[in-house]
């Protein structure tokens, strides 16, 4: 059941790769993504790809409004380290986005711009979104619906992001410079 539960964001977040992994050769392919731990609304675990350890935490929405027809399972928000880079964040809309679309995550009283490509908005900025996320207690990501028809908005719990976060920090800690 564990594995079925990470299987989803693992399938999520090998979509994010998809650009670097085709920057590279073949590489082998990820390897099954281990639990790190479930803190309240969040899930923290690794996977490997290319040889290259990354650790993600994710939470699924808690509330869909706007688009008909998603199922919540597939509806996440995600934070992931990669050797290099730190601090991705996305959201999956369970829906493609409309070409060139912005889409916005709020938390408290933070408006944080995200890009859209498919059916996932990326941060313009990870950094200042985790530190929103870390004091917040939840967030509303509001998008475009598809065809550009209306507007979704998605709820995510932030209880248990800090410790989901710290424990995907100590297992990819940053790079020493």
């Amino acid at each position: 059941m564990r594995g079925l539960a990470l299987a989803s964001p693992l399938a999520f977040l090998l979509t994010l790769a998809i650009p670097a992994a085709q920057a590279q050769q073949r590489s082998a392919p990820a390897a099954r993504p281990a639990q790190l731990g479930t803190f309240q609304a969040w899930t923290a675990a690794t996977h490997t790809e290319g040889g290259q350890k990354v650790c993600y935490a994710f939470t699924r929405a808690r509330s869909l409004d706007g688009v008909p027809g998603r199922e919540q399972n597939n509806v996440m928000l995600v934070v992931t380290h990669r050797p290099g880079s730190r601090d991705q964040v996305a959201f999956r809309a369970g829906y493609p986005f409309p070409r060139n679309a912005e889409a916005r995550l709020f938390v408290g009283s933070n408006e944080l711009p995200f890009y859209t490509s498919g059916d996932t908005a990326f941060a313009r900025d990870g950094r200042a979104v985790v530190a929103a996320l870390r004091s917040g207690r939840e967030a509303l990501g509001r998008g475009p619906g598809p065809n550009g028809r209306g507007q979704a908005a998605d709820t995510f719990g932030l209880n248990g992001f800090s410790q989901a976060y710290d424990a995907i920090s100590r297992e990819c800690p940053a790079a020493r410079r």
